[in-house]
């Protein structure tokens, strides 16, 4: 069986729903199970990693999710993870890893800072459709 991993995004940001919506199309070995940060199980998880439950800016991926092996990857390492474990071309996206982490993470926080002015803040969390719902834990 594969590994599976969680990731945890801003539930009324339309850029972070737009990115599950993404990796649900994409996923095809159905690796993520996702969860908002707002929801209990995901201020909880931001809690223990040591990060702020009510700074929604952060994008969290815990890989092997309820395993010994689990790890917390935030911001620009979160989005790497995600793209290095979907298929091609997406994997392509372990090249940035050459470029230095506080750079990676300067252009993460750009548009984390201008998320809601460009993509739209939603007043509420979008329901998964039917055939995704099973992938949400919370």
């Amino acid at each position: 069986m594969e590994r599976v991993h969680l990731v945890l995004y801003d539930g009324v940001c339309g850029l972070c729903n737009r990115g599950v919506q993404f990796v649900l199309e994409h996923d095809d070995r159905q690796l993520f199970r996702f969860a908002s940060l707002q929801s209990a199980l995901g201020r909880s998880i931001v809690k223990q990693s040591g990060g702020n439950p009510d700074e929604l800016a952060a994008f969290y991926v815990i890989g092997n999710y309820q395993t010994p092996a689990a790890r917390v990857f935030t911001r620009s390492d979160a989005v790497l993870f995600v793209a290095c474990n979907l298929r091609w071309p997406w994997k392509a996206a372990r090249l940035l890893r050459v470029l230095p982490r506080a750079i990676r993470d300067r252009a993460y926080d750009l548009v984390a800072r201008n998320r809601y002015r460009v993509f739209g803040r939603l007043e509420h969390c979008l329901l998964p459709r039917p055939e995704f719902r099973s992938r949400f834990v919370d």
